[in-house]
């Protein structure tokens, strides 16, 4: 696998690879506006209740599920939402969003991010190891416990600026 990375140094990333990095919101995202992002486009693709599309073999998904039992877990790194909202952001619509021309705003891939992200899904336990060091945990890890004093709510859904600015003074 060594081959795949031999033109790229270390400290650098391909360009057009990875999740693009969008700029924080100054609210918390909202799962509420994130529900009329969804119902209006999304779910003709993933589905009334996020199931997803399975493809005719039963097997395999068309358009994943975003949440219930056969969806990503609290461990993934989706259930972030800064990684959410950035790959929504480039991709979603399928078929229809590009990285050069997206549909979705900022707002709204937050705000979508939120909303799926607030719906059940498997849970995963958290590994005390993940994180040794706490005061590294991205702001939009939604976990605690944490070293800089805001809750696990806004380490979940915002306004994550201010645990930035928090964390530079440090």
């Amino acid at each position: 696998m060594l081959w795949l990375g031999k033109n790229v140094s270390k400290e650098s990333s391909p360009v057009g690879s990875g999740i693009t990095k969008l700029p924080y919101l100054n609210r918390a995202a909202s799962p509420e506006k994130g529900k009329v992002v969804y119902d209006t486009k999304c779910k003709s693709c993933h589905g009334e209740n996020g199931e997803g599309l399975l493809q005719p073999d039963g097997i395999a998904y068309s358009y994943p599920p975003l949440w219930g039992e056969h969806s990503y877990n609290t461990g993934a790194g989706l259930y972030r939402l800064s990684r959410f909202a950035g790959y929504a952001k480039d991709n979603m619509p399928f078929n229809e969003a590009t990285h050069q021309s997206p549909v979705l705003s900022n707002e709204e891939a937050w705000d979508v991010a939120a909303f799926v992200n607030s719906q059940p899904r498997p849970v995963m336990q958290q590994n005390k190891n993940d994180w040794p060091d706490i005061s590294k945990k991205p702001v939009d890890h939604p976990f605690g416990p944490f070293a800089d004093g805001f809750s696990e709510s806004q380490h979940k859904y915002g306004p994550f600026q201010p645990i930035a600015d928090a964390r530079k003074k440090h």
